[in-house]
């Protein structure tokens, strides 16, 4: 299992089109993808789960993986938000 703390840097915070690509990029790889905020841990595959994570700009979610390709989907996913998903 590959963990990693990721900031949401764009301003709109996790909305339609960032929750969107997060799941677009989470079912190319086999590994299991969660994405957790105050206890809560969602399926990254599920559009629903996150935008109902209800995270918004500067909030901090953990990234964990786990699965075959672990460590690829775990940068993958990391660098969705450091390019803050393509917005700005």
């Amino acid at each position: 299992m590959q963990t990693q703390d990721v900031t949401i840097k764009n301003r709109a915070g996790i909305h339609a089109r960032p929750a969107a690509l997060i799941v677009q990029t989470a079912n190319e790889y086999q590994s299991e993808i969660f994405l957790e905020k105050d206890n809560n841990s969602i399926n990254a595959k599920s559009i629903m789960g996150i935008i109902t994570l209800g995270a918004g700009y500067n909030t901090i979610l953990k990234v964990k993986t786990d699965g075959s390709d672990e460590e690829n989907a775990l940068q993958a996913i990391v660098k969705l938000f450091e390019s803050r998903f393509e917005e700005e």
